[in-house]
């Protein structure tokens, strides 16, 4: 099957630059000191793939570090603890803050979580090898604010389907792998690691994945509130520079990789099936990528764009008005030292 074959990824080139700088620097530079919370700061994510580079920042960050990971269930329940001030920093779907933004709700993204890591799964005792044969079929998505929602209509849009021409449920990702052996839905559209999970299980295969169809996709982005950029910036830096420099690392080497797996994979963060986890990050080698974490205007603005068409959003927000470019710009790089 052609998506379990490694090939080189298409930005390639692009990470060959980052990493190459990211080898040229020294271990630790010494940036402005951030004030010392009382607590670490709580940064929340999800048991995802896509969140990677966050357990990985927190287990390099020592052992008195500045922030830990806090695992949430679900993105509705992340927005609600960033919206009130409960957390003030978490890992979000873009078009959300995108939305919260419009919304005067005080975040900013301050850097990516990752690149790619969607992918749209059938069962393997099924032909279908095209959208037009999921015509009038149930196809589940995380939530209509999810990426993968905007992904589902790209694939269907280049087939000159629409939305319309399937059945859309919303569902839990943990409980889409279930739900498609049970024939329950007959194709789902989510971030790893469970579509991996599935497919290791041998009862379903890719129809498509965002490494082939859409390279710059971007979905889960480190987002904090402004106060917490206001009252103590210096900490806000160094999570940016943890964050970023785990990305970079993450995609050095498969060893890097493999070891990443076994700290995300224990009860202090992810707690799932290593074996799962690794099978993301080998079938292909950059079915998720961490190298490029930039902030590029014109990415986000096109997912607006993807956004406002498909109705998630319903006004445009000025690029300043939900994104600090600031902290990557000043990044201050990190040896990961796991």
């Amino acid at each position: 099957m052609r998506y379990m074959r490694g090939r080189p990824p298409r930005s390639l080139r692009r990470r060959q630059v980052l990493l190459g700088a990211a080898a040229a620097l020294g271990s630790f530079a010494i940036g402005p000191r951030a004030q010392t919370p009382a607590k670490p700061l709580l940064v929340g994510g999800l048991p995802v793939t896509c969140n990677l580079t966050l357990p990985v920042a927190c287990a390099a960050a020592g052992a008195s570090p500045l922030f830990e990971f806090s695992k949430y269930s679900g993105w509705p329940e992340i927005k609600e603890s960033l919206m009130t001030g409960r957390i003030k920093a978490a890992y979000m779907l873009a078009p959300l803050i995108m939305d919260l933004a419009e919304s005067a709700i005080p975040v900013k993204v301050v850097s990516l979580g990752h690149r790619s890591g969607a992918v749209i799964m059938v069962r393997t005792d099924t032909p279908y090898q095209h959208f037009k044969d999921l015509t009038g079929k149930r196809v589940a998505i995380p939530s209509r604010f999810a990426v993968d929602y905007l992904f589902l209509r790209k694939m269907l849009a280049k087939e000159g389907m629409t939305v319309k021409d399937v059945d859309v449920v919303e569902m839990a990702p943990p409980d889409m792998p279930a739900a498609l052996y049970a024939k329950s839905i007959a194709a789902y559209a989510t971030g790893e690691p469970f579509g991996a999970a599935a497919q290791r299980a041998g009862y379903a295969r890719p129809l498509s994945m965002t490494r082939d169809e859409w390279p710059n996709y971007i979905c889960c982005v480190l987002t904090v509130r402004d106060e917490l950029i206001k009252e103590n910036r210096p900490l806000v830096q160094q999570l940016v520079n943890h964050v970023q420099a785990a990305g970079t690392w993450l995609d050095q080497t498969p060893a890097n990789r493999t070891k990443a797996v076994q700290i995300a994979a224990g009860p202090k963060f992810f707690n799932q099936d290593p074996n799962v986890l690794q099978y993301v990050m080998d079938n292909p080698s950059d079915r998720v990528t961490y190298g490029d974490l930039r902030l590029i205007k014109s990415e986000f603005e096109e997912l607006m764009q993807i956004s406002i068409d498909a109705g998630t959003i319903k006004r445009r927000a000025p690029y300043e008005r939900y994104v600090d470019e600031s902290f990557v710009k000043s990044i201050t790089p990190v040896r990961i030292a796991l």
